[in-house]
Order: structure tokens, then sequence, then C-alpha cells
């Protein structure tokens, strides 16, 4: 060639080849648009390839997700009784950390898959109207339970009459209460049937108020009668001396002079302290030889000639 034609004719122009994203790009912009003819057979088997990389990259990460925050979860709750933390709340502690770990990792999934997780604000205040009341119920459940957490009426481990259900309390979560009855039955109580309702916390205070209703004698002397009660008393050790025990006078019934027994006990030993207190007092009457009065039948038969 001529060393003029030489200097003239350009060069030939490489183009950079695509990046693998790009190309994966190009690939799942023909799969949408519906170009599905366009793509190549060996296009088909590098998209297969690349989708399943990314669901086992995905399980894996939900799986690891899954384990560590169940980890996370049971190092804080141990950590929390380790240092006498309210019951209550390291338990809705170490499951709210446990459910922000997962949602997190469950953005993060998402976003793998060019998912815009930014959007979801949007699609979410759009359905706001609707979420609300199709879950108006379980958003009730859920101010009603944050409620109960802020203002702890009761705490796990206190016993509790609420919404007709009278047991212990062994957890408060976000949505509901469970209460184990005292033969071992575990009701799930919805939080807003709770906080909706009047709520008795019988072991709120450390001690607790036994009495017990007896009925002596119209021919028992009422002095005597006081002394023996108040000796039934002193005979129970679970019976504590503050507050003062008392033994009232209530009324005169139609077959007996009507008393009121009334004595102290810690919480852990009110039903022993309650029977003890039966027992003495039924004993100390029998002794005084005082009756307890309780009711006759008489049946009267006429026979005619």
């Amino acid at each position: 060639m001529h060393p003029v034609l030489a200097q003239v004719v350009p060069a030939p122009v490489r183009l950079p080849l695509p990046t693998a994203d790009e190309r994966l790009d190009e690939i799942k912009e023909m799969l949408f648009s519906g170009s599905w003819s366009d793509i190549s057979t060996a296009e088909w088997v590098y998209l297969g390839k690349v989708s399943l990389m990314g669901a086992l990259f995905v399980l894996i990460l939900l799986f690891l997700a899954w384990t560590i925050s169940s980890w996370i979860s049971g190092t804080i709750a141990r950590g929390l009784r380790r240092i006498k933390f309210d019951e209550t709340l390291t338990r809705f502690i170490s499951k709210l950390v446990r459910w922000i770990i997962l949602l997190l990792v469950g953005l993060t999934c998402l976003s793998y898959f060019g998912v815009e997780t930014t959007s979801f604000a949007a699609v979410i205040g759009a359905a706001g109207l609707a979420i609300g009341l199709a879950f108006q119920g379980t958003l009730s459940n859920f101010a009603a339970g944050a409620m109960l957490l802020i203002f702890r009426p009761y705490k796990v481990g206190d016993i509790v009459n609420v919404a007709g259900n009278v047991g212990k309390v062994f957890e408060i979560e976000l949505f509901s209460t469970s209460i184990d009855t005292f033969d071992n039955r575990r009701f799930i109580v919805p939080n807003r049937e709770i906080y909706g309702s009047v709520i008795e916390n019988i072991t709120y205070h450390p001690v607790r108020r036994i009495e017990i209703e007896v009925g002596a004698s119209y021919v028992a002397d009422i002095d005597q009668t006081r002394r023996v009660l108040e000796q039934a008393i002193d005979l129970v050790e679970q019976c504590v001396s503050e507050p003062k025990p008392a033994v009232v006078l209530t009324g005169l019934g139609a077959s007996s002079v009507d008393w009121s027994v009334r004595a102290w006990a810690h919480n852990d030993d009110y039903g022993d302290a309650k029977q003890a207190l039966i027992r003495a007092v039924k004993m100390q009457l029998d002794q005084a030889g005082i009756d307890i009065p309780y009711p006759h039948l008489e049946v009267q038969v006429n026979q005619t000639a």
C-alpha cells in the first residue's frame, strides 16, 4: 500500500465489551419487554445461573439471619436476666431485636434482586387506609399492648384477673398476653380485651388479707367467741403481725352470730395460710365448746285415721 494512503486509512475502532452487570441488565430488559425470541440459548443459561446463584445466596443469608438473630436474642435475654432486669421488658426487648434484624435482612434480600426498598414507604402510605381498616383489630391489639408495656398494670409472674381469666402472667407481647391458670392451662388473651376492661392484679401488693366468715351459736358468749377466734389467728405461723389481724362482728343472722376472721399473709404463703386459718378456727371453736350452727330440716308426718 502507498505510504500516503496508509496514513489516511483510520485504524479500526474497538468497542468496549459489555460488563457482566450490563449484559444481565440487557437480558432482563428483553425479558420484561416480551422479546423472548431475541434471547439466545447461552443468554438463557447465563440468566438461569445468575438467578440460581442469587436465590442460593438469599437462602443462605436468610438462614444465617434466622440463626444469628435467635442467638443475639438469647444472649440479650440472658444478659438482662443476669443483671436482674425486669422480666417483662427482657422478653419484649429480646424479641424486638430479633425481628428488627430479620426485617433488615429481608429488605437487603429484596434490594439484591433489584427491588427498590425506598418505594415501600410510598406503597405503605398509599395503602395505609386499607390496611388500617383490614387490620383494625390487630392495630388495636398493638396499641393496647404498647399501653400495657408503658403503664405496667402487671408484669410477668403476677397473678391477675383479666378478661374473666385468672392465672399467672407468662408473657406480655405487643398483640396478646399469655396467662397460665392454676390447673396448668394457657390462655392467649388479646391485649385490647385486657386494656379495655377492669384489670385486677391480685399479687400487686406483697401481702394479702385472708377473710374467713364463720357463724357462732347464739348461746355462746360474744366476748369468749372473740377471744377464741383471736387465738386461732395466733396459732397460724404464716400470718404476719403487720397489718394487724382483726376479728369483726358482722351481724346477727337467722340462726347464728356472724363473725369475720381477718388476717394477713405474704403472697407466697397465702394458700397455705388460708387453709391453716380455717383449720385453726374450727379446732378452737370445738375446744371451747362453741357450736357452729347449720340449717336443720324438720319433717312432720301427720297420719289420719
